[in-house]
């Protein structure tokens, strides 16, 4: 939902930025690259180990390549089938990794086996999300859209940690619990859309499919 709300507007700032990196001679799918691996190295360091505040300050640093490398693409004038891939893929390595450390800080060191279900769920969700609108994809049903998508993902994620590390109780345990709430939603929401996609696809006008 965010994705499409906020897209003109951080185009705005995200596009210069985009131009500048590609007259230092770096290609999108290298800053996808280095941001997926500032994500992972921050997630399981920081994150992990209980160091939210910090952890949310490293990973939001390089969240912010996976924007810089679409504005790359755009300034360039194309994009490639593989960027496209390694995209989604380093997307999915990136939500896996901050979800993965907030659960197993929650479970192993915090001892909150609630905060690390909370987590597992948002995490687990998060990627059946993602797996249904690239499955949809390769059938030719477009869907778009949902209340959790990965833009809300990292909001609620990030925050709650980012404000958990400041000593704010339970805000981490309210942001992972109403994202998970929001992602099953969300998997209810897209499986319905590619039904609706697909009726639409085979069903001749005026006419009626069974099924």
């Amino acid at each position: 939902m965010l994705n499409s709300l906020a897209r003109s507007a951080v185009s705005r700032v995200t596009d210069p930025i985009g131009r500048g990196l590609l007259r230092l001679g770096l290609s999108p799918d290298l800053v996808t690259v280095i941001g997926t691996a500032g994500v992972v190295a921050g997630a399981i360091t920081l994150l992990g180990t209980g160091h939210l505040f910090a952890g949310t300050v490293v990973v939001t640093i390089f969240v912010f390549f996976d924007l810089f490398d679409g504005a790359m693409a755009r300034a360039r004038g194309y994009g490639t089938d593989f960027g496209v891939v390694l995209d989604a893929s380093c997307d999915r390595i990136a939500d896996g990794a901050v979800f993965g450390a907030l659960a197993y800080w929650a479970f192993v060191q915090a001892d909150q086996p609630a905060l690390g279900l909370a987590a597992l769920l948002s995490l687990i969700t998060g990627q059946i999300v993602s797996y249904i609108k690239a499955r949809a994809d390769s059938v030719n049903l477009r869907i778009s859209g949902g209340l959790a998508e990965r833009a809300e993902r990292n909001v609620l994620g990030l925050v709650g940690a980012g404000l958990a590390g400041l000593g704010v109780p339970h805000v981490l345990a309210v942001c992972l619990w109403v994202l998970a709430v929001l992602s099953v939603v969300t998997v209810v929401q897209r499986l319905v859309q590619v039904r609706q996609a697909f009726l639409r696809r085979e069903t001749p006008a005026g006419g009626l499919v069974d099924g």
